[in-house]
């Protein structure tokens, strides 16, 4: 069977239903496939996301999947010494905690609703391609096998992106660039405040990486960590279960659910676009390399791919140079800001335990009525300057 569509989006997370729903709108005919028979599932995240991304692109807060409100984040070095944030200030934002399983099957069905046909349980296995340029791709469902030819492909697979890497972009990451998650989902447990996302910082916890303790509800929440592959000496859920074990508040709770994935902390691929071809969200690697989340960016470059594609399309021009107006519009909305955050994450990863008590201690006293990242890394670069002197540079 062979099929046409102006756009065909691979994978329906948050980048991919996005970019499909900005591509209807902008009046393609768009396809959006994804593998599982269930989107959403297995949930590979946190699931904790910020309020400005919802507003910027109208996705209306709905409680079924934005499940519970934070706006205080507390940062905990290897000895205990704890660091607050907070969104007191007026005007701040609110935090989410959400249903990834509610959440990601609400984008597809915006995409839906805008228009775009989808195909769940349908796995794509190659790509169509003349002289050089990708013409659609090729694919498997319960329907049997199909060739769908699309003017553009949005690759929005994943990690290591199989459409990237047979489009022949580079997709391999090295050890030092994958973190490695374990989470559990619990219930039955107690923490300090229901709306407090908690961190823990320590070699010993989360070798190249942090603890979370993200509130769900009144006595439920998502508790998790990632680990740096090449420093891990034991398996990701292994660290998970010996925290749990080791925190009096959470060893009687109960887990009703195990989820683990693969995090790229390496910063953005350098090309994110071919002749005929959009690369986003993780598989473009638009994630914070410093605390590993993406659901913003991949959501952020998902809106501006599929109305860059729509756009070319009706042009009659889908070239690598046409379609580089995407690089260069997420280039200047977050990519400075990512590559900033990697500059980071590659020193503090190798400060001892030692160095981040010092941390702890050097913003000790500070109010902070912001969450933000890069206000915190700007106070400590203040409060300890013999110590994070590299970090000047891309702050």
């Amino acid at each position: 069977m062979n099929e046409k569509y102006d756009v065909a989006v691979v994978g329906a997370g948050p980048a991919g239903s996005i970019a499909a729903r900005a591509a209807a709108r902008s009046g393609a005919k768009v396809l959006l496939l994804d593998k599982r028979h269930e989107l959403g599932v297995p949930v590979q995240c946190g699931e904790a996301l910020g309020e400005d991304v919802l507003r910027e692109l109208r996705v209306k807060p709905d409680s079924r999947w934005a499940v519970h409100k934070v706006n205080v984040a507390k940062i905990v070095s290897p000895s205990g010494i704890a660091v607050y944030m907070s969104e007191k200030a007026a005007g701040g934002k609110i935090g989410y905690i959400l249903d990834r399983k509610i959440f990601d099957k609400h984008l597809a069905t915006l995409a839906a609703d805008a228009g775009s046909d989808i195909r769940v349980g349908t796995v794509v296995d190659g790509l169509l391609s003349d002289g050089g340029k990708v013409r659609g791709v090729r694919a498997r469902g319960p329907n049997g096998r199909t060739e769908v030819c699309a003017d553009v492909i949005i690759a929005a697979d994943g990690v290591m992106s199989r459409v990237a890497r047979w489009a022949g972009i580079n997709t391999v990451l090295k050890l030092d660039d994958l973190e490695s998650g374990a989470q559990f989902q619990m219930v039955g447990i107690e923490f300090e405040s229901p709306t407090t996302m908690e961190y823990y910082l320590s070699s010993k916890l989360a070798p190249g990486g942090y603890v979370w303790i993200f509130p769900k509800g009144k006595d439920m929440a998502n508790v998790g960590l990632g680990v740096l592959a090449s420093r891990a000496e034991h398996r990701p859920i292994d660290y998970l279960r010996n925290f749990v074990n080791s925190r009096p508040n959470l060893q009687k709770g109960r887990v009703i659910e195990i989820n683990a994935g693969g995090v790229p902390v390496g910063g953005p691929v350098k090309e994110t676009v071919r002749d005929g071809l959009i690369i986003v969200g993780d598989a473009a690697r638009h994630v914070n390399p410093l605390t590993g989340g993406g659901i913003d960016y991949a959501m952020r470059a998902g809106d501006i791919a599929g109305e860059v594609a729509a756009k070319a399309v009706a042009e009659g021009n889908t070239s690598k140079k046409r379609l580089s107006e995407y690089q260069r519009r997420w280039m200047k909305l977050f990519g400075k800001r990512l590559g900033k955050y990697l500059k980071a994450k590659n020193v503090i990863i190798n400060f001892s335990d030692a160095e981040l008590d010092e941390l702890a201690e050097a913003v000790q006293g500070v109010k902070f009525e912001r969450i933000s990242l890069s206000a915190l890394l700007r106070v400590l670069i203040k409060s300890h300057p013999k110590l994070l002197w590299k970090l000047r540079g891309p702050m």
